[in-house]
């Protein structure tokens, strides 16, 4: 069943303004990341999914999923926050077949700290977007998303 031309002109705005409104967020918080911290947004996100675990660690293939990459940028990421003494890596016990990343100390410690930074970094994105008439339903969606958790 095809979609008439007015449906489709439709989803097509709603999807520019939903990908106008994630590249602002995108540019705010990578801005502060990388001023306050020297983290990109797809670092942090590595060391965010990987905080969320309850001991701190993933497989490498579950972490390309989650941070939605392939596993070589995956790869390339973890590479990165190794050698900056914010991950490890090491084979799994039980399949050595297995790859762990897990967060270190050093890497909690500036995890917790840009979190904050982070965190102010949507609030003020999401804040100068509700002043664009075109973003605001969206911007009220997010915010109904953050009420709802």
């Amino acid at each position: 069943m095809a979609i008439d031309d007015d449906a489709a002109e439709a989803q097509a705005r709603g999807w520019r303004r939903l990908a106008a409104l994630q590249a602002r967020i995108e540019n705010r918080i990578g801005a502060a990341l990388e001023a306050d911290h020297d983290l990109s947004v797809s670092e942090f996100t590595v060391l965010d999914v990987l905080g969320r675990q309850d001991d701190w660690h993933m497989r490498m293939q579950q972490l390309a999923s989650a941070v939605v990459l392939s596993q070589s940028a995956t790869t390339r990421l973890v590479t990165r926050l190794e050698e900056r003494g914010l991950l490890a890596r090491y084979l799994c016990d039980t399949d050595r077949r297995g790859i762990y990343s897990e967060v270190t100390v050093a890497g909690r410690e500036l995890l917790d700290a840009a979190r904050r930074t982070h965190d102010r970094a949507l609030a003020d994105a999401l804040e100068e977007a509700a002043d664009s008439p075109e973003l605001q339903p969206l911007v009220r969606v997010v915010r109904a998303m953050e009420a709802s958790v």
